[in-house]
């Protein structure tokens, strides 16, 4: 690699991170986690040898920290969670370091969803950090994540009161639209993730009715652009209705989106639908729906 950094190659290393959003959102992040990791370290080595202006810098740094926040999101995605928290971190440093308030809002936001289940208060408070810098130029679509990061939080706390208080903000600003400031990351942010945010939180509050009509509402009105969210809440959905006590309709499901979990390599999916599996599988919830998803599922592992 040359000695010295140009706008140019500091350009090209952001139009990478563009590109493996375009790839994750279709095809999920078991094939790119690692190719995320390698371009990373070498990118970070490479600006840690070379020489480069000032203006230079402060742009190298951010796409640093955007490059940190995908490998995190790919390796969240990739069931690789303890592999994401340190790249965040860099990010929120290398934002910092580069006075980029954008970049910096997008770190807290991944990190408020990779902590959510573990630790839910500092989730909360990873969400409500990014509100605060974003004050003033979020768009509505940015806005609408970070009270979806918040909710789930809420939920999972038992508070459901915080929940739908989270919600109700998020709609509202789902429904202000698009704008022509939206950064990349928040182009999944439309109807279908807040009714899978919606239907994750009823989950996680007990109410697996709640959780079904939610969740079936994204089958009803799929969003094609964001084909493995898509599979992903269809295997939730498949969650729900086993927890609704319907191990038919749960198996049913699952058999349905068998094909496309096993085509999207995305870990966190297929480990989801293990689980429902595994599930189905017990000898008191045997009937002949829930035999063929289990054959169906076994015979689609071991292929």
């Amino acid at each position: 690699m040359p000695g010295n950094i140009s706008l140019d190659q500091v350009r090209l290393a952001g139009s990478l991170v563009d590109d493996l959003r375009q790839a994750d959102a279709v095809a999920g992040a078991d094939l790119l986690c690692d190719v995320a990791i390698h371009a990373h370290a070498r990118l970070s080595a490479w600006a840690a040898r070379a020489s480069y202006s000032r203006e230079v810098g402060d742009a190298l740094q951010s796409a640093l920290a955007d490059l940190s926040i995908e490998a995190a999101w790919l390796a969240i995605d990739a069931d690789r969670r303890s592999e994401a928290r340190p790249y965040l971190h860099e990010a929120i440093t290398r934002a910092r370091i580069a006075d980029d308030p954008q970049v910096e809002v997008r770190a807290l936001t991944h990190l408020s969803l990779l902590i959510r289940e573990s630790q839910p208060g500092e989730s909360l408070h990873c969400a409500e950090a990014a509100l605060r810098i974003s004050a003033g130029w979020a768009t509505p679509r940015l806005t609408t994540l970070l009270h979806l990061r918040r909710a789930p939080a809420y939920a999972v706390l038992g508070d459901a009161s915080g929940f739908s208080r989270e919600m109700t903000k998020a709609r509202r600003q789902l429904d202000r639209g698009t704008h022509e400031d939206d950064q990349t990351f928040v182009h999944f942010v439309n109807d279908q993730e807040l009714k899978g945010i919606e239907g994750l939180s009823f989950l996680a509050l007990g109410k697996a009715e709640r959780a079904v009509q939610s969740l079936r509402a994204i089958i009803a009105n799929p969003s094609p652009n964001h084909r493995r969210n898509q599979v992903y809440y269809t295997v939730r959905l498949a969650e729900a209705a086993y927890q609704q006590g319907d191990v038919n309709e749960a198996a049913r499901i699952a058999l349905d989106v068998l094909p496309a979990v096993s085509q999207i390599n995305s870990k966190r999916v297929s480990q989801h639908l293990a689980q429902v599996r595994g599930s189905l599988a017990a000898p008191q919830q045997a009937t002949k729906t829930t035999r063929q998803f289990v054959d169906a599922y076994d015979q689609a592992v071991s292929a």
